[in-house]
């Protein structure tokens, strides 16, 4: 148990000193050594992601930091998505399309997200970053039962509104789902999204919920 704590908290600590070399070596170690993907996720990374956010908003890190830990994050994705596309047998064949909406360029929440959906053995189609609303709806056409859309910027909100309608006015009948720093509960709903999640980590969860296969 020790051994594992102090494994996860060298990855929150290269993590948010975005020591990308390090990182992947710890995180491969803890690969190696038993430590569930999801664990190295969600008690690693993502806390350690956690942890630097709140040192951004006392002033304490800054731009360059968080840009640091995110190249670094997604270096090490690639070691720990393969740990975590475990099919089951209900969702194996359920499509996702994400995409984080028209005029917003960030993507680590929502490549989480994805991450956490291949875990739980949804097939997903990630558009990118800065995906207009036509691109989500001709990716949806393609046999999609869920819809993702992540915004972290307050401006690109109501692109979420937009793409959503888009997909009514398709008469695509999938579901959506919205998420991102700025995307509340409220704001969710207003905008006609049939599921919202905080967190990456809950997002699967949502899925399933939203699709009838919890």
């Amino acid at each position: 148990m020790k051994d594992t704590e102090a494994i996860l908290g060298n990855i929150k600590q290269n993590l948010i000193e975005g020591q990308t070399p390090q990182l992947q070596e710890v995180v491969q170690t803890a690969l190696d050594q038993g430590v569930s993907a999801e664990v190295i996720l969600n008690q690693g990374l993502i806390a350690g992601m956690g942890e630097l956010g709140q040192l951004f908003e006392k002033k304490e890190a800054y731009v360059p930091e968080l840009l640091l830990a995110a190249r670094a994050m997604t270096a090490v994705m690639e070691l720990l998505e393969p740990h975590m596309v475990k099919a089951e047998a209900e969702t194996a064949k359920t499509k996702v399309v994400l995409g984080t909406v028209q005029g917003d360029i960030h993507n680590i929440g929502k490549d989480l997200v994805g991450i956490m959906l291949k875990g739980s053995g949804f097939e997903v189609i990630d558009l990118g970053v800065d995906v207009p609303p036509e691109k989500f709806v001709e990716a949806a056409k393609d046999g999609a039962s869920l819809v993702g859309m992540s915004s972290l910027l307050t401006t690109s909100l109501p692109l979420i509104k937009t793409t959503i309608d888009a997909l009514k006015e398709a008469g695509l009948k999938v579901k959506t789902m919205a998420g991102g720093a700025t995307v509340t509960p409220a704001f969710a709903q207003s905008a006609g999204a049939d599921g919202y999640a905080p967190k990456a980590a809950a997002a699967a969860n949502k899925a399933k919920e939203l699709l009838n296969l919890a």
